[in-house]
């Protein structure tokens, strides 16, 4: 038995390090026949003559700090503008500027040391995976259905990983790391340790494993729409404001900012990452309802006391 595990798992390193050394050829890509099109041309196009591993890995680190960093700005600007902090939702209990350059740089230490390599790595366990990393692009009506059943499959993987890691010594000594910024601010979504980075980052890939086994073929493009996506949602979830256009106002069962921001701000309850249903139906969510309910009472009486001078 463990000889054959052992065997197994060493050809399974062999077909691995052989992807590793593939090198994109466009003639080889292309089925017969098939006419590309301009947006697959200029897919290939970024593995054509490269080591295509490095190259998605480039590629999806590229969307990922683009993406991350790029939707922070809007919520920074915020900080600057005086009539914005009315929506702020733990008023007077900012990051300092130290604080935010300390999370900045594990952030940046983080993403090079961590995530990268995973990302590098990504391509060629995808093929292994049967992920389909053929020419042909999917259409947009199959990647938005995708990327929505692979919200749902991380958030359930996240509301039962993430309440894991709040007992005893996996918070004590991984977790709590993350609380340390207790009013969080967008980019502070990442500022974890490592390895909540590589267990958490699980339930990301987890989504298109699952529905390329159980459901139909993902393409591997996909992947780097599903990342932008999830980026944009946990940035916000962790932007510190809630705005009344956000989300999570029209948006059934959203979680959005004021649901996270209160996780941080108690160190309790509120365990999932994009959606409620899961705490609502588990009851961890009694407390912050309690709480949210207090909040929008001070809300509208402020509000009436403005309208009545």
């Amino acid at each position: 038995m463990a000889s054959s595990i052992s065997a197994t798992a060493t050809a399974l390193l062999g077909r691995l390090a052989a992807e590793m050394q593939t090198v994109g050829d466009m003639a080889r890509t292309v089925p017969g026949g098939h006419a590309l099109t301009r947006a697959e041309r200029a897919w290939l196009s970024l593995f054509e003559g490269r080591n295509e591993a490095v190259a998605f890995g480039i590629a999806a680190f590229a969307v990922h700090q683009t993406v991350y960093y790029g939707r922070y700005l809007p919520y920074l600007a915020c900080d600057y503008i005086p009539a914005m902090q009315r929506y702020r939702l733990q008023p007077g209990r900012e990051a300092s500027r130290a604080q935010w350059w300390r999370c900045v740089r594990s952030l940046l230490l983080s993403q090079v040391l961590v995530q990268l390599p995973m990302m590098l790595l990504f391509l060629p366990a995808a093929r292994l995976a049967g992920l389909d990393c053929g020419a042909r692009l999917p259409p947009w009506p199959r990647v938005v259905l995708q990327v929505g059943v692979f919200f749902v499959i991380e958030d359930f993987y996240h509301y039962w990983a993430h309440r894991l890691l709040h007992r005893g010594a996996l918070y004590r000594r991984i977790h709590k790391v993350h609380h340390e910024y207790s009013a969080p601010f967008g980019i502070a979504a990442e500022y974890a340790h490592p390895l909540e980075t590589a267990v958490l980052g699980q339930g990301t890939i987890a989504g298109p494993l699952v529905f390329n086994c159980l459901v139909g073929r993902v393409h591997i493009a996909t992947m780097l729409v599903w990342i932008a996506a999830r980026l944009c949602q946990t940035v916000e979830a962790h932007c510190g404001y809630d705005f009344p256009w956000a989300a999570g106002r029209w948006l059934p069962f959203w979680a959005g900012a004021a649901h996270h921001d209160y996780h941080h701000m108690a160190f309790v309850d509120n365990f999932a990452s994009t959606f409620s249903w899961w705490d609502r139906v588990f009851g961890t969510d009694r407390r912050y309802r309690a709480y949210e309910a207090r909040r929008r009472r001070r809300r509208c009486s402020a509000q009436e006391a403005v309208k009545a001078e």
